[in-house]
């Protein structure tokens, strides 16, 4: 009978450890889900060199306390480098790149890669479970210049792939990013520097699309209890040739042709001015965005600014290290509509004052950091 009843105790004992390991699970998957839910790692000051972006600290989180992120449209030239700055922080495997397109073999050998198309419902769902997701970073889109030729498509990716992203961030309790644009203004917009809240009223789809893309994170937010956070960006320039079809990849056409030709055929009027950034500045404030705590947030939609410039001054700064260079206009109408639709600045104190924000590129250090990246071949993408 003692031999008989040992089972009956060992089944006892062993039911009792199962459901304790069940419960130790339950804890962690809670731990994790945590850390994408408040700002466990904390942003290290992050300082810029030759190669691109680095951090002045090693890597900050454990295994433990990190968020597992997604980026969508992950090839383009924010997403490879956003990537490179989330693994140096939160670890190589945390951060998971995604795109339709296949990553060359620099960005396939450097972290993990997965096809994901954001019309595909279905299989975003299986690759957020699957992976664990916690923080999921929207980049893909159909930008400004390609979307006026494609209308269709562009309604198509930026709208119902944004609604199946909140969709699905809000289902599995997800933090979501989700950049927006200075094109999310127009020409009845108020004055320079355009403030947060203002009439918007874009030209472009992609603009629209983007407008769409605020109120609908922001409704998701209010309504779900999302976790939505949203920058303006202003038009962003990196060393990286690879081009997205954006009005504002004229600036970063002119550093390569300065250096690569000597020569330059400008498609906007040299009186155009913008608001620009440095990508480093734009992927730094996007991590201090993402991890500052949700109740320092006083909006979920943000601008943020950092130098703006016309054509001719910023052909003047090159000229002051390449005097040879030489400049014709051969304007291009859409594009200058479109430029001239948007604003000259975008107001950000707010940024400044609720999460810290400061911008650390000016238009002379961006003028000699693209020079010295192109002039070595020390890209962006190849760099990573």
């Amino acid at each position: 009978m003692e031999f008989q009843a040992f089972p009956v105790v060992f089944s006892f004992y062993r039911l009792t450890l199962k459901r304790w390991m069940m419960l130790v699970m339950q804890l962690l998957r809670g731990t994790v889900k945590h850390a994408g839910s408040s700002a466990q790692c904390s942003v290290k000051r992050l300082s810029s060199s030759v190669g691109g972006i680095s951090s002045s600290s090693q890597q900050s989180c454990t295994d433990t306390d990190h968020p597992k992120v997604l980026i969508t449209g992950g090839l383009g030239q924010l997403g490879v480098g956003l990537a490179k700055l989330l693994r140096r922080q939160f670890g190589k495997n945390n951060v998971i790149l995604s795109d339709i397109r296949k990553p060359p073999n620099h960005v396939y050998h450097n972290g993990p890669f997965i096809f994901s198309d954001i019309l595909d419902f279905k299989n975003l769902r299986e690759i957020v479970v699957n992976n664990n997701i916690s923080w999921l970073v929207h980049y893909s889109a159909v930008l400004s210049a390609v979307g006026e030729n494609n209308v269709a498509l562009a309604k198509e990716v930026n709208i119902t792939g944004l609604h199946h992203i909140l969709d699905i961030a809000t289902e599995h309790g997800l933090r979501v990013f989700v950049p927006s644009t200075m094109e999310a203004f127009g020409p009845s917009s108020s004055s320079d520097p355009i403030p947060e809240l203002c009439v918007q009223r874009p030209r472009t789809i992609y603009g629209v699309s983007k407008v769409h893309a605020e109120l609908m994170g922001e409704y998701y937010h209010h309504r779900f209890g999302l976790d939505f956070r949203c920058l303006r960006y202003p038009g962003i320039i990196s060393a990286d040739s690879q081009l997205g079809g954006g009005t504002t990849d004229y600036a970063v056409q002119t550093f390569h042709a300065a250096v690569k030709t000597g020569s330059l055929e400008c498609n906007l009027r040299s009186d155009t001015r913008l608001s620009m950034m440095y990508i480093d500045d734009c992927l730094r404030a996007t991590l201090e965005f993402l991890e500052a705590p949700a109740d320092t947030l006083v909006s979920r939609t943000y601008n943020i600014n950092a130098m703006n410039f016309t054509l001719h001054q910023l052909i003047q700064e090159i000229q002051k290290v390449l005097p040879d260079l030489k400049v014709t206009y051969n304007v291009d109408s859409v594009r200058q509509a479109i430029a001239d639709s948007w604003p000259m600045a975008l107001e950000d104190s707010a940024a400044r004052r609720d999460w810290g924000w400061k911008h650390e590129y000016d238009l002379s250090e961006l003028v000699q950091t693209m020079l010295t990246h192109i002039t070595t071949g020390n890209q962006l993408a190849q760099a990573y």
